[in-house]
């Protein structure tokens, strides 16, 4: 299994507030796309994912109304 740094990002709704909550966890997976179902299992979901050059893979998520972005990065 591999290992990755997770950092999850929730956006704040507020347009008068630019703050956001971050949660960082190191993570093994071998499946990301399968780890985010699995995260959001039960939920109406959508994401779109991105690989950066320097391999970090990103998931910008939008679940009930509410934006957020998990970022991992091999360890």
């Amino acid at each position: 299994m591999k290992e990755y740094e997770a950092i999850r990002e929730i956006f704040n709704l507020c347009s008068n507030n630019q703050m956001r909550d971050v949660f960082v966890e190191e993570i093994e997976c071998d499946d990301l796309d399968e780890f985010i179902k699995n995260k959001f299992e039960g939920k109406e979901v959508s994401w779109e994912k991105s690989v950066l050059e320097d391999g970090t893979v990103i998931y910008d998520i939008m679940t009930s109304k509410i934006k957020q972005r998990y970022s991992f990065t091999e360890i």
